[in-house]
């Protein structure tokens, strides 16, 4: 079966060869995780590859994005790179949900599905990522909507026929773990004063996968994950 790199050698391990193409993945973990990292990972290895790729900001500011990728030697500005600053705080005229108030900005999925499918028109994207799609869930009040929604919006994504990343740091996101084809999860364990960083493979449709919670640290270069190890805690 064909695979994808993810841009971390260590996790394509853990995935046996990366992640099948086509598919929509869930990277779930909490707040300094490495959550967007490793969704910038994923993209820049396909625009290494020649792909074009499109990423969507839903919470910090496309700006302050590439400032701080830039530290860890990622370069946003490529060409195959495209971005869609989806902030409640943006400018106005480059918001996709200018005119929409706040309050109501969770429950805009179609205006979200609209701005990427409209970018699509002019371009394939091999990869997209939605980076968090927390930010849409915590203003859906009713989960039978969100549950209704969220299914309508995956759908919309597979049609796009790009393999896909969400990333979410809601501890409880058993709607969207159900619905995706993977869930990969980031740990942080404080141990003696010491942090400890785990990644684990929850989920893996079509294949077989590394079930054990590997180590992982976020350097100058990224992620990196050192899949013949193991974590070990007193």
């Amino acid at each position: 079966m064909e695979r994808i790199s993810t841009g971390i050698k260590g996790l394509d391990k853990m995935l046996e060869g990366g992640l099948i193409p086509g598919r929509t993945y869930l990277v779930k973990g909490g707040p300094g995780t490495g959550k967007t990292t490793l969704t910038i990972q994923f993209l820049t290895e396909g625009v290494k590859n020649g792909e074009d790729v499109l990423y969507v900001t839903l919470e910090e500011s496309l700006k302050t994005l590439k400032e701080d990728m830039s530290k860890l030697g990622f370069n946003l500005d490529d060409p195959k790179f495209d971005a869609i600053d989806a902030t409640p705080v943006t400018d106005k005229a480059h918001n996709i949900f200018a005119g929409t108030f706040y309050e109501t900005f969770g429950k805009s999925f179609e205006k979200l599905t609209s701005a990427i499918q409209d970018k699509v028109k002019s371009k394939h994207y091999s990869r997209v990522a939605i980076d968090p799609l927390t930010m849409l869930k915590l203003t859906v009040k009713d989960e039978l909507d969100y549950r209704t929604t969220f299914i309508g919006f995956l759908k919309s994504l597979s049609e796009l026929g790009a393999t896909v990343i969400l990333t979410s740091d809601l501890k409880t996101s058993d709607v969207e773990e159900y619905l995706v084809s993977g869930v990969i999860e980031l740990k942080t364990l404080e141990v003696n004063g010491r942090l400890l960083r785990g990644i684990m493979i929850r989920k893996f449709r079509g294949s077989s996968f590394d079930e054990q919670i590997r180590p992982y640290r976020i350097t100058t270069g990224g992620i990196k994950v050192y899949n013949n190890e193991n974590i070990f805690v007193e």
